[in-house]
């Protein structure tokens, strides 16, 4: 029995090392879709690591063996974006678009692209049409509202961070957007109850050198500044 054992252990640990080996030497022996998928999970692996350029490789490897993959693409272009690759990043997803024009997500990665770009107006259409077509995307709402604060658009940058906040309760980043839109449309109050709610949510956001995490977010150095403005002048 000890010997059945040892045997099953030593087989298992052979499968994890060829496994290890298919990517290393990028020859996987699996059909084209189980090998873009493998391509997939390597690409996260790499993205999870910060290892950007090993995780694009990857991900443009699972998109030309599987290129009608939507996620497959919408995976490649967000990795893009992290990298700080804007303009390839919009082309993936555009690919992904023109394939299925109803593809929300790849709606929602492109318009976070633009809007961390600075392409504010091409960021408002696109998360526009992003809410058109699924009416509770909690997503497009939160950044319409950072794009709108950022036009100075402040009712509808409060409105759209409210309704974010209402679509997903327990998140404290449309607060903190719905924050800086009252705070600049001249509300301080309702900036302060809206902020204390984030707070509310989670105790960190009390604390100003945790709010430089906001850019992970999409805000903007100047939106972050504004929270940091509106949490010094709470009380």
């Amino acid at each position: 029995m000890k010997v059945l054992k040892l045997a099953k252990a030593k087989i298992t640990h052979g499968i994890y090392v060829c496994f290890f080996l298919t990517f290393a030497f990028n020859t996987p022996t699996a059909s084209a879709v189980n090998k873009a998928g493998d391509y997939r999970q390597l690409g996260l692996f790499y993205r999870q690591q910060g290892r950007y350029p090993e995780a694009i490789a990857a991900m443009e490897k699972s998109v030309e063996l599987e290129p009608k993959n939507l996620s497959g693409r919408v995976n490649l272009g967000w990795t893009l974006h992290l990298a700080g690759k804007e303009q390839q990043a919009a082309q993936s997803l555009w690919q992904a678009i023109y394939q299925k024009p109803t593809f929300v997500p790849a709606y929602n990665a492109l318009g976070i692209v633009y809007l961390v770009d600075g392409n504010l107006t091409a960021a408002v259409l696109v998360h526009t049409w992003a809410a058109i077509l699924k009416t509770d995307n909690e997503i497009a709402y939160f950044n319409l509202s950072l794009a709108l604060h950022r036009l100075q658009i402040y009712n509808l940058a409060i409105t759209t961070a409210n309704r974010a906040a209402f679509l997903e309760p327990n998140n404290p980043h449309p607060l903190v957007a719905s924050a800086i839109a009252y705070w600049d449309s001249g509300d301080k109050d309702s900036a302060k109850k809206v902020y204390t709610k984030a707070m509310s949510l989670d105790s960190r956001y009390s604390d100003k050198t945790f709010l430089s995490h906001l850019k992970q977010a999409a805000f903007s150095p100047e939106q972050i500044k504004k929270t940091e403005e509106i949490l010094s002048n709470r009380v």
